[in-house]
């Protein structure tokens, strides 16, 4: 029997020998080896443990069968009622698997030890680094019809035709839409507000209006007043403000220009009302317009 690669388990003629068999050897024991181990495919179907193991060519054949290691592609078919367990050699090798079965992962792995799970629909490298198998890469693509499973980053949640895309994890997440917009979802909550928020408790002692009170409202409790600062607003950024007091506040408008919505007068005070309330828009860093139950 001639001597064989250590990995592969292809023969390796000396010379000299193999006299009348030279041919056949070759082909049995290199050729069609070397065929299956870039190109070929080993199939199975439905439950059952799988454990693959180098077969050697010879002169009389190639003994390769259907639990032989040296294929490339290792496919899996049919029904899967319990995860199918497929252990490779201990020793280097790359493998593409693809999970084309219902109902169960398929797990890959080196003897006496767990291996990888590959997801129902999922195809991907793996190889043996020495200890077990683990992925190289995963190319499981699917619809937006389909289910991502948990074991490719997805949720194993089924996306609808109406293009919904559902998330889930503390992953950073940002949507392009064309070539240059951008939208970046917050870390937790919904994207935008569908009520107002209230800044920080009620104000008590004066108070003055900060970039973070935009898209917010400010409650004025048992006494105070507000001062509307100058550049420090941008344009369309807006704050609400609640007299929640017995008597009238004070707005001091230190902004440069500062108007009553429906008036051409620019205000250095606004009184707000009793149990009032007013929205101050800022049209720019200088300019804003106070509307509501304002004097």
């Amino acid at each position: 029997m001639p001597a064989t690669t250590t990995l592969l388990g292809l023969v390796t003629p000396t010379q000299g020998t193999l006299s009348g068999t030279w041919g056949d050897t070759v082909n049995y024991g290199i050729t069609d080896y070397v065929d299956i181990a870039i190109a070929g495919t080993l199939s199975f179907s439905g439950d059952g443990a799988i454990t693959l193991a180098n077969t050697t060519g010879s002169a009389s054949g190639s003994g390769i069968g259907s639990t032989t290691a040296q294929y490339m592609v290792i496919r899996v078919t049919g029904t899967l009622t319990t995860p199918k367990i497929i252990t490779g050699p201990s020793y280097s090798k790359l493998y593409l698997v693809d999970n084309a079965a219902t109902g169960s992962t398929v797990t890959f792995k080196a003897a006496g030890q767990s291996g990888v799970s590959v997801a129902v629909g999922e195809e991907c490298l793996v190889y043996y680094n020495g200890t077990d198998y683990i992925k190289v890469a995963s190319s499981f693509l699917t619809a937006l019809s389909g289910t991502l499973g948990p074991a490719s980053g997805g949720t194993g949640v089924s996306n609808n035709a109406a293009s919904t895309l559902t998330i889930s994890g503390a992953y950073a997440t940002t949507l392009t839409v064309g070539a240059t917009t951008n939208v970046t979802l917050p870390a937790s909550g919904s994207l935008g507000y569908l009520n107002i928020p209230q800044s920080g408790a009620a104000k008590t002692t004066s108070y003055t209006l900060a970039v973070g009170d935009v898209g917010e409202f400010i409650e004025v409790g048992a006494s105070g007043s507000i001062v509307v600062p100058n550049a420090t607003f941008a344009a369309g950024d807006a704050v609400v403000i609640f007299n929640n007091t017995s008597g009238a506040i004070t707005l001091t408008m230190s902004i440069t220009t500062a108007y009553i919505g429906g008036t051409d007068a620019d205000k250095a005070t606004i009184s707000l009302a009793t149990r009032g309330v007013c929205n101050v828009l800022f049209i720019s860093g200088t300019v804003c317009v106070v509307t509501g139950n304002v004097t």
